[in-house]
């Protein structure tokens, strides 16, 4: 079975994972880690992944993290999955749009420490319930 805390993380730069992947297991979540948007797809279809949040980048190579988040809150069973996306986007109506869709914005670059903190405010008590 799966881990209640599993988090897919969607980035096309290797180091947010090997930078990320400890710090977040060292805090019980079990991390996989997609380099494209095909990838994240894949992992999310697979109901034994139990994916229990997503930390997503806006700008990857095969398609936009944001129209990737659209298409998540409008299929049902991926409507409420929490999602915090991480970007160097700074344009007011991205950032707008991001919120609309009902995701948290982390900045990059971003402290590792301070977003564990922040994934363990969205994701923590909830993604064990």
């Amino acid at each position: 079975m799966a881990s209640p805390r599993h988090l897919l993380l969607v980035d096309d730069e290797p180091h947010i994972g090997l930078v990320l992947r400890p710090v977040l297991e060292a805090q019980g979540y079990e991390l996989s880690l997609a380099r494209t948007l095909a990838q994240g797809r894949v992992v999310l279809a697979d109901p034994a992944a139990g994916v229990s949040g997503l930390l997503l980048d806006l700008h990857l190579p095969d398609g936009s993290g944001l129209e990737f988040l659209r298409e998540l809150r409008a299929r049902p069973a991926t409507a409420r999955l929490p999602v915090m996306v991480l970007t160097a986007e700074g344009e007011d109506r991205v950032l707008a749009d991001i919120a609309r869709a009902g995701a948290t914005v982390v900045s990059k670059p971003f402290s590792p420490s301070k977003l564990v903190a922040q994934v363990n405010a969205l994701f923590g008590a909830g993604a064990a319930a």
